[in-house]
């Protein structure tokens, strides 16, 4: 069964070349595609994607506004937000909403396949600069919520390379832990933070 997709993008080109990249792709099918948040929002939940491709910056109602409207329509549809802006306060605001991966739209064809096959299987995929910045958001104004201050030394090492974009294989290879070990300590931040993603735990963590 293929990996149903939507794309939210205004940029009619950027539009074609997303829709064209998933197209040639093996277990990828583009469901529909919106130039705006308001015709996602009257069509889209009907359509019951896996996956929705947002761009941040729509006109009218941007994206973030529209994955807030339409996630508690579509709690089993994972929604990856494109942007080409590096801000903070924005990577924050989406994952709030509901957005459970972060990519920069210079992302190439194959890191934004790799983050549709990784959202889709209970990732949650961010371009490693956008990582960066929320780990250095993390040590530098120190907005742990009282929840995150309850996690162990281990399970912040492993929060941290979470964020950064390690997968499980390469936190175990960092911290020299067995990858079911990795698995033990990341269902105990995810149950500490009250959360079920690796953004929404990144998101948590940070108090917002």
């Amino acid at each position: 069964v293929p990996i149903r997709i939507d794309i939210i993008e205004d940029d009619a080109s950027l539009r074609k070349i997303f829709a064209g990249w998933l197209a040639e792709a093996e277990g990828l099918e583009v469901v529909s595609q919106f130039a705006d948040a308001e015709a996602a929002l009257e069509t889209l939940p009907a359509m019951q994607p896996d996956v929705v491709l947002v761009d941040i910056n729509l006109p009218g109602k941007d994206g973030i506004e529209c994955v807030a409207r339409l996630k508690p329509q579509l709690p089993k549809t994972q929604f990856v937000m494109l942007t080409v802006y590096e801000d903070t306060e924005r990577i924050f605001g989406a994952l709030v909403a509901g957005a459970t991966g972060y990519l920069l739209k210079r992302a190439a064809r194959e890191e934004l396949l790799s983050a549709i096959e990784e959202v889709h299987g209970g990732g949650s995929p961010m371009s490693s600069s956008i990582a960066r910045m929320v780990v250095q958001s993390v040590t530098q104004n120190g907005l742990a919520t009282p929840a995150a201050t309850a996690l162990a030394v281990r399970e912040r090492q492993v929060l941290d390379l979470m964020a950064r974009g390690y997968v499980n294989k390469e936190i175990a290879e960092t911290l020299d832990i067995s990858v079911p070990t990795v698995k033990t300590y990341i269902r105990r931040v995810y149950e500490k933070l009250h959360v079920h993603c690796r953004a929404q735990a990144v998101a948590r963590y940070l108090n917002k």
